[in-house]
């Protein structure tokens, strides 16, 4: 399978964390919250953190603090599907590929749910024609596009299709919730909105740098789920982060970097791409030691942390972007993302020049 389209979509306003912090004094939210919680919340938000700013679906970041669950589902229903469509036109846009070629959608998030699902609001946007494969997946969190990108390629291998689009979409503001809890403190803190897309086909593109899907694996560990996850309170998604999840992510991500390598008859040292989704600070850092890498080689993660904050599931394709127009070296490339299950994926890209 090769991606040979790229695309992603952020909202207009881009708020710095510092006006989060500002925006948040006086509030009745703020009121709500202990000495110990505005402390967590000033140290996130005005500190270095490795996020400088944040992509809002807001107006202002007033909004932000309407935490209802009518309000948060009128944000997803409003964006969502806006932010997959954009994503998902610049990526044909890039593969030079028509809408009309598209045999199958598959789209992915865990910040909202509608029914029918964003795929048929995404094909009515893109003008999709009424026989595509449309597939709505949910309830897989940051990890989402790699299971995405597998199912694409399953769709591929079996003849199905011979254009598969593959969008990644999170209103993550469509999720914020506020109390005295650290973990859902920082989470708000962390996620910004944003949404990725890739044209997917079995040939090459001519005449282009090449972006090859060579092998992938998954690990799942339901003994963990309770460390990373949503929860439902109030009507509303929680966010249910722990202090142990830097260290877990970059243990599973370690491992299944090897086991991979392994299974493919790779050696670790041919690794020239690392597209390494963040999390946070925390768990770049944790991925870093963990994987022995260097901030030169994580430094496409670092550079869209620190613009975007954690994007969730659409991050990877913001990374794999910024990797390919930084022009890494061409040769094998490691994909991975984790998340709620506790999930963790990984995948082995070659890419070639012309």
């Amino acid at each position: 399978m090769f991606i040979i389209g790229l695309g992603t979509a952020v909202p207009p306003r881009r708020f710095a964390q510092r006006e989060c912090w500002e925006a948040l004094q006086g509030t009745a939210l703020e009121a709500g919250l202990t000495s110990r919680s505005r402390a967590i919340l000033e140290w996130v938000l005005c500190g270095e953190n490795g996020i400088a700013t944040r992509h809002l679906a807001l107006d202002a970041l007033t909004e932000a603090f309407e935490m209802t669950p009518d309000v948060l589902y009128a944000r997803f229903v409003r964006h969502a599907p806006a932010l997959a469509s954009a994503a998902a036109g610049n990526a044909l846009a890039d593969a030079g590929c028509a809408a009309g070629e598209i045999d199958a959608v598959l789209i992915s998030t865990c910040t909202g749910y509608l029914c029918p699902g964003l795929t048929s609001y995404v094909s009515e946007k893109l003008g999709l024609r009424p026989d595509v494969f449309a597939l709505d997946l949910v309830g897989q969190g940051c990890g989402a596009a790699l299971p995405n990108l597998r199912t694409a390629e399953a769709i591929l291998a079996a003849g199905r299709a011979k254009k598969v689009l593959s969008v990644c979409v999170e209103i993550c503001s469509a999720a914020f919730y506020l109390d005295n809890d650290p973990g859902v403190l920082v989470s708000a803190c962390l996620f910004g909105d944003g949404a990725g897309a890739a044209v997917l086909t079995k040939e090459s593109r001519p005449q282009r740098r090449n972006v090859e899907w060579k092998f992938a694996a998954s690990q799942l560990a339901p003994a963990e789920r309770d460390v990373l996850r949503f929860e439902q309170r109030g009507g509303m998604l929680r966010n249910i982060l722990r202090p142990e999840v830097p260290q877990m992510a970059a243990g599973h991500a370690a491992r299944l970097l090897a086991s991979t390598l392994a299974l493919a008859g790779v050696d670790r040292e041919r690794v020239a791409g690392w597209v390494l989704h963040t999390g946070g600070r925390d768990v770049l850092n944790a991925l870093r030691e963990t994987m022995a890498l260097s901030e030169t080689e994580v430094r496409h993660s670092t550079a869209v942390l620190r613009e975007f904050g954690n994007l969730s599931s659409p991050t990877v394709f913001f990374v794999l972007k910024a990797a390919l127009q930084d022009k890494v070296s061409d040769g094998f490339w490691w994909m991975s993302a984790f998340g709620a299950g506790f999930s963790c994926h990984g995948a082995l890209l070659q890419v070639t020049s012309v």
